[in-house]
């Protein structure tokens, strides 16, 4: 995205979009795996270790559902919506956090993006 906003040819809006619609809908694909897969937990294609996913049940049972504005983090993300499908969470309230959390990371970015 970096990259491409630097370059001139997208403008910096379709880029937003484009990265934080894609990131949600990795997101949610973390979310169903939670909410229907989790059978397959511990399979090397699966996408978080037990051990992320214990760390991430201790954060949500910390601070709840808001934490998933952290969802756009390395290492924690992942966990985190993974197991607000396993906890059953309502889509629209996850899709809220999450989107809003993604959207800020790439909104930040491109600011300091010249």
């Amino acid at each position: 995205m970096v990259a491409a906003a630097l370059h001139g040819e997208t403008s910096r809006p379709a880029l937003f979009i484009a990265a934080t619609s894609g990131n949600v809908l990795g997101a949610v694909v973390n979310f169903a795996l939670g909410r229907f897969l989790i059978r397959f937990e511990g399979r090397r294609w699966f996408p978080v270790s037990p051990t992320n996913r214990q760390k991430a049940e201790a954060l949500f049972a910390r601070y709840g559902q808001p934490v998933l504005l952290l969802s756009w983090l390395p290492v924690i993300g992942d966990p985190l919506t993974l197991v607000a499908g396993l906890l059953r969470m309502k889509l629209p309230l996850f899709l809220l956090f999450v989107t809003i959390g993604k959207a800020a990371r790439y909104a930040v970015v491109l600011y300091l993006t010249p």
